[in-house]
């Protein structure tokens, strides 16, 4: 390995960059070394570095042969020249150990945002690649988005909701691409309702299903915002399944202009229960990392926190999200 330094760079500073390169080029060794079963298993998309090491603040995410690197801001004294110089060689170190040729990897650069800012449109190049998990097909934009249309960390949370998906009416809201509900389409959910405000996402949903072959009147999807959805549903035990996974912070029309996680998810979850049958499941999530549940406020459920079960092992970062399974009573 070799660093080049920037003309006029401060050669204490190429110092410590080198060895903040050699420390974090021994920390991919030693994850893609004990990652290195997981595409035989099946699992070809994977996180394979987690902001482990502090002073190297980058996520790098492996879909089959690409590489989707997020640099996250963080507070530095090197100037604008130094720091694309700094994060040239860092890198450098991915292709080196990963094997991956420059021209599939994407690096993106993830300022400190919330609500909806993550969604936002980066490029306009609409490259959507195919990649497999669990056995299906899921369409993932590596170029344009912050996030891929498909979050690896609910890997498990997904397989989990295939298994209990059959002959059950599954409702998908704030569903995004909709990865959840082609995973309950495939464990034999007997009707598929995804419902998002982004016609965006919708279309992706739909063409995630026709990718696995798995189109039909008994998938329906509903443009809405999520919580209106649920005010102006028709009362009635209309689902047996549902995935609850909103954002942290959004504009909503429902809840005086802002959806805060933490003040309306009672009330969204109260909504939902009262449309499921007896024995009806919510498997509910949130990344928000204060994130309380109000389960005194949420009604007649059972509530059961699995996140210990539900990240993967190669999310070093075990609070990368919390969930719940919801169960009403018989």
């Amino acid at each position: 390995m070799m660093t080049l330094m920037a003309a006029g760079a401060d050669p204490e500073r190429s110092n410590k960059t080198s060895e903040q390169a050699r420390i974090f080029r021994n920390r991919l060794q030693k994850v893609a070394r004990h990652l290195r079963r997981l595409p035989s298993r099946g699992v070809s998309c994977f996180r394979l570095y987690d902001h482990d090491i502090p002073e190297v603040p980058l996520v790098v995410d492996r879909y089959e042969d690409r590489l989707h690197i997020a640099e996250y801001a963080q507070d530095h004294a090197r100037t604008q020249e130094e720091h694309r110089a700094w994060l040239d060689v860092m890198v450098q170190q991915i292709f080196e150990v990963t094997g991956v040729a420059p021209e599939n990897a994407h690096v993106k650069r993830r300022e400190r945002q919330e609500g909806l800012a993550q969604y936002q449109r980066q490029g306009s190049e609409g490259q959507l690649l195919v990649v497999k998990e669990g056995g299906l097909k899921f369409l993932v934009n590596l170029t344009d988005y912050l996030d891929t249309g498909l979050f690896l960390d609910h890997r498990i949370t997904r397989s989990m909701v295939r298994e209990a998906a059959r002959g059950q009416r599954f409702l998908n809201l704030f569903a995004y691409t909709g990865s959840f509900t082609v995973y309950a389409a495939h464990g034999g959910a007997s009707t598929t309702t995804t419902v998002d405000l982004s016609n965006t996402y919708l279309d992706w949903a739909q063409r995630n299903l026709r990718e696995n072959g798995l189109c039909g009147s008994q998938h329906r999807f509903v443009r809405a915002d999520a919580q209106r959805f649920l005010w102006e549903h028709l009362p009635g035990e209309a689902y047996d399944l549902a995935v609850v996974d909103p954002p942290t912070f959004s504009k909503s029309k429902m809840t005086a202009g802002i959806w805060d996680v933490q003040r309306h998810h009672a009330e969204l979850l109260n909504r939902v229960i009262r449309l499921l049958s007896p024995g009806g499941v919510v498997f509910f999530s949130t990344n928000f990392r204060r994130f309380k549940l109000a389960e005194s406020e949420i009604l007649g459920v059972s509530c059961r926190e699995i996140s210990s079960s539900t990240v993967p092992p190669d999310f070093h970062d075990h609070k990368i999200h919390r969930c719940w399974r919801i169960v009403k009573p018989e």
